[in-house]
């Protein structure tokens, strides 16, 4: 099977000393699948690139706008109010490069195995406590109601909070275990189109525990460090694929 050529950014180098940088995403790739990371991260062979959520970028992007102007302000948004959230968007000096996940994000080195963990936020409200409330916006179109369960990419989004939820305790912050998904669901069923999408908004509480990541990033550490690939994944749509295609080479 063809591969592209391996990438030099950032692949890791059993031999430096320098914390290696690991992306909130890359720690979930770790966990759906060890063997695509390694190839991505100690071989530079990533997996193919998935298209771009624009109009999730977009409703991210004007949600941001719309709880600023209450950060400012330091009141509620209406959507606290309407599910008895005490709490309020977080004004701090910081909140811009928090958010920004490419450039720096919040980050910590977490010693045990040398990795420098980072990650963009969406949003941060605090409680009367002092308490950070991590706040993850999230945009779909789906029927019925929505809720977070037990699947694959749902519990992918809680292990996200949870990421998020260590870092900032790493970082010297009080943090409150309940943090909250603000959930815009795309309708359906409105007449027509006319030019604009309309979403019902949802705010869905969720308790982390961040206990599992401190075992899981020495068990990232083990993985660069070894010289033999992981075995494949038979759940991993990805090893599949390669599988399929090493197999119909000529």
């Amino acid at each position: 099977m063809a591969y592209s050529a391996p990438r030099a950014q950032n692949r890791f180098n059993p031999a430096s000393k320098t914390p290696f940088k690991l992306s909130r995403s890359k720690i979930e790739n770790f966990i759906r699948c060890p063997r695509c990371f390694y190839l991505d991260r100690r071989l530079g062979i990533d997996r193919p690139p998935t298209p771009s959520f624009t109009l999730n970028n977009a409703v991210d992007a004007l949600l941001k706008k719309e709880f600023d102007v209450h950060r400012v302000a330091r009141t509620a948004h209406p959507l606290m109010d309407a599910y008895g959230v005490d709490a309020v968007p977080f004004k701090h000096e910081k909140m811009e490069e928090w958010r920004d996940a490419i450039r720096r994000g919040i980050q910590h080195v977490f010693e045990p195995a040398n990795l420098l963990v980072t990650g963009g936020i969406d949003d941060l409200w605090v409680n009367p406590k002092g308490e950070l409330i991590v706040v993850d916006y999230k945009a779909t179109s789906k029927a019925g109601e929505v809720v977070l369960e037990g699947s694959g990419w749902e519990m992918s989004y809680k292990r996200q909070m949870e990421i998020y939820q260590w870092l900032f305790r790493m970082n010297g912050f009080a943090v409150s275990d309940t943090g909250y998904f603000v959930y815009c669901n795309g309708r359906a069923d409105a007449k027509a189109f006319d030019k604009k999408l309309e979403f019902t908004v949802t705010l869905i509480p969720y308790k982390g525990s961040d206990a599992w990541l401190p075992g899981t990033l020495v068990k990232i550490r083990k993985c660069l460090m070894q010289e033999k690939l992981p075995a494949p994944d038979d759940a991993c749509e990805y090893c599949m694929y390669r599988r399929a295609a090493a197999h119909s080479e000529v």
